[in-house]
């Protein structure tokens, strides 16, 4: 079932739940007044009765005669004496000689009481009539309810044709309100549709121009979720691609260099110094994916303490000074104290990361500049080379999964794969910190990381 033919059901089952709490107490009140007339018309000629009877001398009943009024002669009358016999009756009655309500006869006290009698539905008043609180005798005055019946059949049945009637206008109206209310719901689905069938991401929900209601933000929200996936899906592609790109090529030169000694047959020492090396970096590339991947699933541990970064520094800088060698010079040209809540062996990953790929990318003799300044409540590190520098296209990608910007930073058997930036920045934002680069094109590259400190 639809949610369109849901709704409508539901709505039309509440509109008939409202007509019939207010139209049962509308029957019950007309019911009510019916009645009541008809009482009080019984009560009125009970009493003109009552006033034209009299008493004899023995104590009896004595009924002069019935009057002649309007309102009793729509009314049947008996009056009973005491032992139970019909002394008078209306002319309507006829021979008739059953009391009205035998049951209010009996009784010995007033009531109203609905009587069948002869087949006709009577509404029946008994009153008994007392001489010094001694019952002599038991006037009954009855009225048809035939008009009474059907005045509340047709009342009934007029309130169940409107219900229906509005029931059927509610069915209707929701139908057509929720199917253009609805209709952009439809729209989604079909899109969605659409797509999983021609798994075709690129697709989005089309909107209509100024709509601000709940469905056009579920539009966006939907088209938002599509632009992610497409670029998840894309960027696995592209990962994928890499990832094969990356394994073909120390593969490749494996398999060659074995296929070569093969036909040498002997072991040839250049050879395999090549395959160790294409090895390592196999190695090194699969170490990368991994902690890649156990990064964006969580699974990655980062042991947080006080880390004193002055002194983490200082060790990255004599590192990289031994790195260096005689290529490049490094220099250290600020050092504060300051003291961090990090991971220090993540945090010395994420320096030396930097150092190396300053060291690698910076020419024969050229500089490489090393500081950390205390900023206000923050941590400032900072690495920059006077390398051939980054261009402004590549600068928005550098810490995406495997890319190298190819145009000034060329490719070399012991060059790495372009993950160590995209690691180094998930471990600095894990420590609620950031990473930025500022690069220009023949003029070097800086990176620097801010750090929040701790007292």
């Amino acid at each position: 079932m639809s949610l369109r033919l849901r709704l409508t059901l539901l709505y039309s089952v509440f509109m008939g739940g409202i007509l019939v709490v207010f139209g049962a107490p509308v029957y019950l009140l007309v019911n009510v007044i019916l009645y009541n007339r008809v009482d009080a018309m019984l009560a009125d000629v009970a009493r003109e009765i009552a006033r034209a009877t009299t008493v004899d001398s023995r104590g009896g009943l004595n009924l002069v005669s019935l009057p002649q009024l309007d309102m009793a002669a729509s009314a049947y009358v008996q009056v009973w004496d005491s032992g139970g016999h019909l002394i008078s009756s209306s002319p309507s009655i006829g021979m008739l000689n059953k009391p009205l309500n035998p049951a209010g006869l009996e009784s010995g006290r007033t009531m109203y009481a609905d009587s069948y009698f002869a087949g006709a539905h009577l509404r029946v008043l008994t009153v008994p009539l007392k001489l010094r609180n001694r019952i002599i005798g038991t006037l009954q005055v009855a009225a048809s309810l035939t008009m009474v019946d059907a005045m509340r059949t047709n009342l009934l049945t007029t309130m169940a044709l409107i219900a229906a009637i509005a029931v059927a206008l509610v069915m209707w109206g929701s139908w057509v309100v929720l199917g253009r209310a609805l209709a952009p719901l439809q729209t989604i689905a079909d899109t969605v549709d659409q797509i999983n069938k021609a798994d075709d991401l690129s697709r989005r929900i089309p909107m209509h121009e100024g709509a601000q209601d709940d469905v056009a933000e579920l539009v966006v929200s939907v088209n938002q979720t599509l632009e992610r996936l497409e670029s998840l899906f894309t960027s696995q592609q592209r990962f994928l691609a890499d990832v094969s790109h990356e394994l073909r090529t120390p593969l490749t030169v494996i398999k060659g260099n074995v296929d070569l000694m093969r036909k040498l047959k002997e072991a040839d020492e250049d050879l395999l110094n090549s395959i160790d090396q294409e090895a390592g970096r196999l190695n090194r590339l699969v170490s990368g994916l991994l902690m890649l991947a156990q990064a964006e699933s969580g699974k990655l541990p980062l042991n947080f303490s006080r880390v004193e970064l002055d002194l983490l520094f200082t060790e990255v800088f004599t590192e990289t000074r031994v790195l260096a060698g005689n290529k490049v010079h490094v220099h250290l040209n600020q050092i504060d104290e300051a003291i961090v809540n990090g991971d220090r062996d993540r945090l010395k990953q994420v320096l030396l990361n930097l150092a190396a790929n300053a060291i690698q990318y910076t020419p024969q003799g050229g500089e490489i500049f090393m500081s950390l300044s205390r900023v206000g409540e923050q941590a400032r590190l900072i690495v920059r080379d006077t390398g051939p520098g980054i261009p402004a296209e590549d600068l928005p990608y550098i810490f995406d999964r495997f890319y190298r910007a190819e145009k000034s930073r060329t490719r070399s058997t012991a060059g790495g794969f372009g993950l160590g930036l995209s690691i180094a920045k998930w471990i600095v934002e894990q420590h609620g910190g950031q990473i930025k680069v500022e690069s220009k094109e023949g003029e070097g590259t800086t990176f620097v990381i801010w750090l929040n400190v701790v007292r």
